[in-house]
């Protein structure tokens, strides 16, 4: 059930950054950073979709290790969008707080993970 919800969350995440990436470009005439953007916020879910037919354990860590790494990425670029005035506060922090929810969700899957395979 879990990978379902982190999977719910990293669309509806996904689907954000889409159009943040829409509106930084029509409305901010940014292009370079925002595809940056675009394309780490949109692999998180990418990688957690593949993750959901994992060929072993190990694999499927490996895509939840690969999400992790783009949702930090993530979180940099949203975060010099904003420190360069190109997202407000407002907006930068409500992304901000759906991309924490989702890096929690990650780590929590993971640690889980990784105990499991211990126990075996």
């Amino acid at each position: 059930m879990k990978e379902i919800a982190i999977a719910n969350l990293s669309m509806d995440f996904a689907l954000r950054i889409v159009n943040i990436y829409k509106y930084l470009c029509k409305e901010k005439n940014e292009f370079v950073m925002s595809k940056q953007l675009l394309r780490c916020g949109t692999s998180i879910g990418a990688n957690i979709a593949e993750s959901e037919h994992a060929q072993s354990k190990a694999d499927f860590l490996s895509k939840l290790y690969i999400s992790l790494k783009e949702a930090n990425e993530t979180k940099y670029w949203i975060t010099l969008l904003a420190k360069a005035d190109y997202l407000s506060d407002a907006e930068s922090e409500s992304v901000m707080k759906d991309l924490r929810i989702i890096i929690g969700t990650l780590v929590n899957t993971i640690k889980k993970t990784k105990d499991n395979l211990t126990d075996l």
